[in-house]
């Protein structure tokens, strides 16, 4: 086996070690759409969601797009599949038949965009709004950019690299990832993956973000709902139920953010 090879599937055993692969396999399940990535293996998506990124191209696939790769960032290897054509032939050396086989592994090297300078790709257009509580999600040191959403998903907060990453310009959006930040700093830590318990704290309390301090008030009631109900499910309740259940965090949340603020009229 190769050496890199070998390095490539080090990582991933440690990582399995370190009880980290159900959370990036989470992840790795709903790739940015329409960018390499996005059709690469699953174990190459992990791959690159323990280096930190969500998208991550060769040398020249970031010159295609206009970017160039910072002087002194250091590449990553992914797993390159090796093929070639096996033909059959005749005793008189006639070929009657010619397939593709898969020869094995080689590692081909990749930037991820942080470490990438240019021209903005598609997902990165969307201008993250100055939503209300912004500077909360600075005081704790988290990071808000903007990201490629897909039918799974419109943003989430990475607890590791303590990042807010978004898809739409929707406060709630916003509010619930920010709640999972203030969640995880009052706890010191969040259960990785979508923990039922956690995501009904997150969906509820800024639910109540945004009828307090936001501007769109009561118009996600609907979908809120839904989503503490499919939450619900998975730990053999009622909605009402995991709502008093949870009460407690979103309280000690909606403290922490609104403390000395100025609220709306509920």
């Amino acid at each position: 086996m190769l050496a890199r090879v070998k390095e490539v599937l080090d990582t991933l055993l440690s990582e399995f070690k370190n009880g980290t692969i159900p959370e990036a396999v989470a992840y790795a399940m709903f790739p940015i759409p329409n960018i390499p990535s996005a059709s690469w293996s699953m174990l190459n998506r992990l791959m690159m969601f323990f280096h930190g990124t969500e998208d991550a191209r060769g040398y020249r696939q970031w010159q295609a797009v206009g970017r160039q790769v910072k002087k002194g960032s250091h590449s990553f290897d992914i797993l390159v599949p090796v093929f070639i054509k096996q033909k059959s032939e005749t005793a008189d050396n006639e070929i009657t038949d010619e397939k593709t086989i898969l020869k094995g592994f080689c590692c081909g090297c990749v930037f991820k965009v942080e470490d990438t300078e240019g021209k903005p790709l598609d997902y990165q257009k969307l201008v993250v709004p100055q939503f209300p509580l912004i500077e909360k999600a600075k005081a704790l040191g988290v990071e808000i950019h903007a990201t490629g959403g897909n039918d799974a998903y419109n943003g989430y907060y990475d607890p590791r690299m303590k990042i807010i990453a978004l898809a739409t310009p929707e406060e709630k959006t916003f509010f619930h990832e920010l709640c999972h930040a203030v969640d995880h700093k009052l706890k010191g830590t969040l259960k990785r993956g979508q923990d039922p318990v956690q995501e009904i704290t997150a969906e509820l309390a800024a639910q109540a973000l945004c009828r307090i301090v936001g501007k769109d008030g009561s118009r996600h009631f609907g979908n809120t709902y839904r989503y503490i109900e499919s939450y619900a499910k998975d730990l053999s309740i009622t909605p009402q139920a995991a709502v008093i259940q949870v009460l407690s965090e979103v309280d000690a949340i909606l403290k922490y953010l609104l403390q000395g603020r100025q609220v709306n009229s509920v």
